[in-house]
């Protein structure tokens, strides 16, 4: 769980957020172990702005993946943590291409997170 915490903080490093300040990482592990990470990344329209967790997904996706074990993130303001939880758009994704028992690693530190289930933070998703 460490380590993909900390793979969630580095890709932090990476976000793109000049105009929410809020900066947030994430990494994706799939049920090879590979992992996925990802940041949010704004633009001044907002409507084409994207969270890290989609971000982690879909090149998890763009690149043949579609087994997914568990998502760390993990986010704040510069200089400060706190633990999201995704927004309804990145648990309709997770939906798509994750079970229900799916764990979300919602994570201040590597020492300090809660881990829910989709089912848990999407009990009725859109689904076909």
């Amino acid at each position: 769980m460490k380590d993909l915490i900390n793979a969630a903080i580095n890709a932090r490093k990476f976000s793109y957020s000049p105009y929410s300040h809020f900066e947030v990482g994430a990494a994706l592990m799939c049920s090879d172990g590979t992992v996925y990470t990802g940041c949010n990344v704004e633009n001044a329209a907002y409507g084409p702005s994207n969270c890290a967790e989609r971000t982690a997904i879909f090149k998890a996706v763009s690149e043949g993946k579609r087994d997914f074990v568990r998502i760390a993130i993990v986010g704040g303001e510069k200089g400060q943590s706190v633990a999201p939880t995704p927004c309804g758009v990145c648990r309709q994704v997770m939906s798509e291409f994750c079970s229900q028992d799916f764990e979300i690693v919602m994570a201040k530190s590597e020492d300090d997170y809660e881990v829910m289930t989709l089912g848990e933070l999407l009990p009725r998703g859109f689904e076909l």
